[in-house]
């Protein structure tokens, strides 16, 4: 899919998935769409985990609820490793949204969908809960969990507000 039509497309599905099975090496691209993204001093502090075992996968259920966690075929765990980058300046909120943003972008050109899960996740020590079932080492922070699979149900991206009421050239005009 052209980058343009998947920015279009995307939105955030929190619908069931269809029982289909991503392959491996899609699950790879998507990751790597992350991993490519711009990091602040290019420190890298976004770090992944793809789970796509059934039992772990249960296992995360407990923990994050919603149809599409329970219908996933595949989630992708988001980690980041908040440390100083530039003088007393730690870029990693902005390097792990720029990673999930490529993820999402790269999900949607595959023909998949997926919702950006982190404000379940920091109630009741729900990430801390996933950094345990997941072996995460304490440096290291869940920030988002991606749910991903073949939607059952085919949705648009939700209106935007029109460009000359969020954009302008040369000075704020509003």
């Amino acid at each position: 899919m052209e980058l343009f039509n998947a920015i279009a497309k995307r939105h955030s599905y929190r619908g069931s998935f269809k029982d289909i099975a991503i392959t491996k090496q899609d699950l790879q691209k998507i990751v790597q769409a992350g991993i490519d993204a711009p990091s602040g001093c290019n420190a890298q502090t976004t770090s992944f985990i793809i789970v796509d075992d059934e039992k772990i996968l249960d296992k995360l259920n407990e923990i994050v609820s919603g149809k599409a966690m329970n219908t996933a075929k595949a989630v992708i765990v988001v980690l980041s490793y908040p440390i100083e980058a530039y003088y007393d300046m730690s870029f990693a909120k902005e390097d792990y949204s720029a990673a999930v943003e490529n993820i999402l972008l790269a999900v949607t050109a595959l023909g998949y969908a997926t919702v950006w899960i982190d404000g379940q996740i920091r109630r009741e020590e729900k990430a801390e809960k996933i950094a345990r079932l997941l072996d995460v080492p304490n440096n290291l922070i869940v920030r988002v969990v991606l749910p991903i699979g073949v939607p059952k149900v085919k949705k648009e991206q939700k209106a935007k507000l029109p460009f000359n009421e969020r954009a302008w050239f040369n000075g704020y005009k509003k």
